[in-house]
């Protein structure tokens, strides 16, 4: 019972400090980054409501989490504003591809106590911002530029995790993602090479 008291207290300190420090305001990946970091502070005390993973295993899971997440928001947004037929096609898979692997990482984080952001990070939301601002031909190379900045970072992190992941799980999952998120960077590649 003490030990349940005690993993109370720590965790009310760590969200009255989160809290407290909401006037920094924090991004998504940050927040996320330091309910896990609380969380991983509670396992080396031996408290209960520990992450499941490592760091490095936490970390990889709210960063692939921000690059789907911000895929699907980007894409969301070329489905509604471009008249590119290849682009509006790519938009779409996206959404279903990242969808789905969102949806599976998330299963896997909720039962690893894992915190995941729920919104864009600070950086991709100013992308959104800027490629929202664009239309036609501008709105198309913008789009096609950040799809393949993200993917090839995307790609990096799957494939790292895949070899170097601690969590059974969670190098599954960057296995299976890191084939998809190739194919999808060969492909903006090829619709970005025929945007005029």
């Amino acid at each position: 019972m003490k030990k349940l008291g005690y993993t109370a207290m720590i965790m009310l300190t760590a969200l009255a400090f989160e809290a407290c420090n909401s006037n920094n305001t924090k991004d998504a990946k940050e927040t996320a980054d330091s309910l896990n970091k609380t969380k991983d502070t509670l396992s080396t005390m031996g408290a209960s409501g520990k992450m499941g993973v490592v760091k490095e295993d936490a970390d990889f899971a709210t960063n692939a989490a921000i690059s789907g997440l911000s895929e699907v928001e980007f894409s969301k947004l070329a489905v509604a504003k471009t008249t590119n037929i290849q682009l509006k096609s790519f938009a779409n898979m996206m959404i279903n591809d990242h969808g789905k692997v969102n949806e599976e990482l998330r299963t896997i984080a909720l039962s690893k106590n894992i915190s995941l952001p729920s919104v864009m990070d600070d950086d991709h939301q100013k992308q959104w911002n800027d490629l929202n601002m664009k239309k036609g031909i501008d709105f198309d190379k913008k789009y096609a530029d950040l799809m393949v900045n993200d993917h090839e970072k995307a790609f990096d992190l799957m494939e790292k995790h895949a070899k170097n992941g601690v969590d059974p799980e969670l190098k599954a999952l960057a296995a299976k993602a890191a084939p998809i998120v190739k194919s999808h960077l060969e492909n903006i590649k090829k619709i970005k090479s025929e945007l005029k």
